[in-house]
């Protein structure tokens, strides 16, 4: 009882910002700057569309390596490729509530290496052929596969967003206090790499636009999370405050 009685509380983890205070009129403000970041989803989206549905192609440069036809495709791994989306959402608003420093390091992460991915797009066209024409096993996800290759295109896909955003997040994981142990470092790695291999398995990408994914990520990571100082700005302010 004693023990018990001397245990204090856990502290609740209080966001950064208070966004319960923010107007429109604020935005350029240091304590919601940071914010601005997000409209490059929506350009992003604009362009990828573009040149996936718009782009005049007279020709796709198709992207194969040896590698490819040893891995066979396997329908489990959808559960990581899908994971995807959960990761990167998730980690853009973990940061956004309590990291902004990392937030906006990880957003110009993003705002660089998936530009360049949509330069290369448009400058060396490429596609991949490699989804099987058929399915060895029936059943609920090779059913989903079928209708996701009906719906996405096998073009431009060299370098990987898939991986791009995977060590997107990675590296974010990595310069946030909250995941700096070796414990969620690793597995915030085995998840990265999980999820990128699941492009290969799932015969959404060749190895080949896994590997260059990796060249445009290191650059990124120096560029961007090495390469950067933290920004003072009234978020510190801010985030003492509420504690």
């Amino acid at each position: 009882m004693k023990n018990l009685k001397n245990k204090r509380p856990e502290k609740k983890k209080i966001p950064m910002v208070d966004y319960r205070g923010f107007r429109l009129r604020e935005l350029r403000s240091p304590r919601f700057s940071h914010l601005l970041l997000l409209l490059y989803w929506p350009v992003y989206g604009l362009l990828f569309l573009y040149v996936e549905r718009f782009y005049p192609v007279a020709h796709y440069h198709e992207v194969r390596c040896a590698l490819d036809g040893l891995i066979p495709f396997n329908e489990f791994f959808l559960i990581p490729y899908l994971f995807w989306f959960v990761f990167l959402v998730g980690m853009l608003l973990y940061t956004l509530l309590y990291d902004t420093d990392c937030f906006r390091k990880l957003m110009n992460f993003i705002m660089f290496t998936y530009t360049a991915a949509i330069l290369v797009y448009f400058i060396f066209p490429n596609c991949q052929n490699l989804r099987p024409e058929q399915f060895q096993r029936d059943n609920l996800l090779t059913r989903f596969m079928a209708w996701f290759y009906a719906f996405d295109t096998n073009t431009n896909v060299c370098p990987s967003i898939h991986v791009i955003g995977s060590l997107a997040v990675m590296f974010a994981a990595w310069n946030t206090e909250r995941f700096k142990s070796p414990g969620w470092k690793l597995a915030f790695a085995i998840t990265a790499v999980l999820i990128s291999v699941s492009t290969a398995f799932l015969k959404q990408h060749s190895c080949v636009d896994i590997v260059m994914a990796l060249p445009v990520c290191i650059l990124g990571y120096f560029l961007c999370f090495k390469g950067r100082k933290s920004v003072p700005s009234a978020v510190s302010g801010t985030r003492r405050q509420h504690t």
